[in-house]
């Protein structure tokens, strides 16, 4: 049974998401605190975390950070009041997953949670395939419909996030951060030409498609009925 780590500090709310998730089929903890949480941790293995931002003594940047830099793996997902784009930018270049603004709708919230645990699960396979695509992560090699795709590593990186998130938004910024040198002079058009180049390369993919998402950045999308 997978276990979810809500850290909420409305005991009430707190309550309703433990039951939600219990109800289908997960085994959820609450904390009431972030280091409540912290302290869950030391005696528990989690497979997602679910955390406001506003929290008393040590806030959701806070301990999303902190949970990042020891498991750089385990989804985050925020539930917050905050619904400005500053706050989602900070969460997500801190590495949460995903966001949901206040009130939830907590059939969006399983749906979320069923999607994030299935990422997190590809994720540790040294092989995803999507369609007629399939991605070697150990030997970084991409085969469509059979044949070799030359990639660099930078857009195996890229195709690999994409197809790990599905559905999931990700900003021009978030991705040089992630896979561009901090101390280079990268453009947000260089991240738009290696789009264009990854477009061209899986033209021929039928369970993907790179959209574009307007004012953001791009997203990775499954075709056909693709899982």
């Amino acid at each position: 049974m997978q276990k979810i780590l809500v850290v909420e500090d409305d005991e009430k709310f707190n309550d309703i998401l433990i039951r939600t998730l219990n109800q289908s089929g997960y085994q959820a903890i609450g904390a009431l605190s972030a280091n409540d949480a912290y302290n869950l941790m030391y005696d528990q293995v989690y497979d997602l975390i679910l955390s406001d931002i506003m929290m008393p003594d040590i806030d959701g940047y806070s301990f999303a950070e902190t949970i990042r830099r020891t498991d750089p793996a385990i989804p985050i997902l925020f539930i917050t009041a905050r619904d400005d784009i500053a706050s989602k930018e900070i969460g997500f270049n801190i590495g949460i997953d995903d966001y949901m603004i206040k009130p939830i709708q907590l059939d969006e919230l399983k749906l979320r949670v069923h999607a994030l645990l299935r990422r997190a699960n590809i994720g540790k396979s040294s092989k995803l395939v999507v369609g007629n695509v399939s991605l070697d992560q150990e030997g970084r090699v991409a085969l469509l419909d059979g044949q070799e795709v030359a990639l660099t590593v930078r857009e195996f990186n890229l195709i690999s996030k994409f197809l790990t998130y599905p559905d999931h938004a990700f900003s021009r910024a978030e991705l040089i951060n992630e896979f561009w040198d901090l101390d280079s002079e990268t453009s947000m058009r260089s991240v738009d030409v290696y789009i264009t180049k990854l477009r061209d390369k899986f033209a021929a993919a039928d369970g993907f498609a790179i959209k574009t998402v307007h004012g953001l950045g791009y997203k990775g999308v499954l075709l056909n009925g693709q899982k």
